[in-house]
């Protein structure tokens, strides 16, 4: 049985939707996680949400320079 391995082609032309995507899904759950900061009475749990969140804001940012990198490959 011959297996036909071949790499599926490099499409990069929806980047930018997907990075918009995943930044608006990240934000959602960054206010989620705000939200449960308010009902919670743990100090420990306090602190897991905000270090969380911290990560997911510099995934926001690193989501929106790949985005500014997908636009200036785009233009070339």
């Amino acid at each position: 049985m011959a297996y036909n391995n071949q790499p599926n082609p490099d499409d990069r032309s929806d980047n930018v939707e997907k990075l918009q995507a995943m930044i608006q899904n990240t934000e959602n759950n960054i206010e989620a996680a705000e939200e449960s900061l308010a009902i919670t009475d743990s100090e420990q749990q306090r602190q897991q949400i905000e270090a969380k969140n911290e990560r997911r804001r510099e995934s926001i940012d690193s989501f929106r320079s790949e985005i500014k990198d997908e636009a200036h490959n785009q233009e070339s």
